[in-house]
């Protein structure tokens, strides 16, 4: 089909023209897209993209072309392809800048949290930094401290959780931990 002929029949709303350019520049479409650090997915999205771009603007009457179909497509690929890196881009950057942000601010609420622990007695040091650093069982933490059995070793954890608490609430205040 010759481009006069696909333009016809866009005009008429005949979808075998769209179905035409589909297949005939699909290859060209999605290389300029992979060459370009995309993926195949990624290449018929965009090109289907396209496709619509252009029957819409043939179809109304809008399109003046002063190139052949498969140029225009190709520039309108290209345009909606860059614009989708830029996208990807900006995405990239926030994420990177709000992990940052979370280390940073996973660092400074285990340093006040070390601190606080710090202030402990020797028994609740060791017995939370097991317990919450270090992973370890209930039993296991008893057999390490030398406490009668898990059990005791559970109530001592709560009341030195206790005590961690009211530290922690006594020198910081929410918004520390909630920014």
């Amino acid at each position: 089909m010759k481009d006069k002929e696909i333009l016809s029949k866009i005009h008429k709303g005949d979808e075998r023209a769209l179905d035409y350019l589909y297949k005939k520049h699909y290859r060209m479409m999605v290389r300029m897209i992979i060459s370009n650090n995309g993926t195949e997915q990624e290449a018929q999205d965009i090109y289907q993209d396209a496709l619509i771009v252009f029957w819409q603007k043939a179809a109304s009457g809008e399109l003046v072309l002063t190139s052949k179909i498969s140029t225009y497509l190709y520039s309108i690929c290209l345009n909606l392809w860059r614009k989708e890196l830029d996208r990807k881009s900006r995405l990239s950057n926030e994420e990177k800048d709000g992990e940052e942000y979370m280390d940073n601010d996973r660092e400074e609420r285990v340093r006040i949290i070390h601190d606080c622990i710090a202030q402990l007695g020797d028994t609740c040091q060791k017995l939370l930094t097991l317990y919450y650093f270090d992973g370890l069982s209930m039993e296991d933490i008893a057999v390490k401290i030398g406490l009668a059995n898990s059990d005791t070793a559970k109530t001592k954890k709560y009341k030195c959780k206790k005590r961690l608490d009211s530290l922690v609430k006594s020198k910081y205040s929410a918004s520390d931990f909630l920014d």
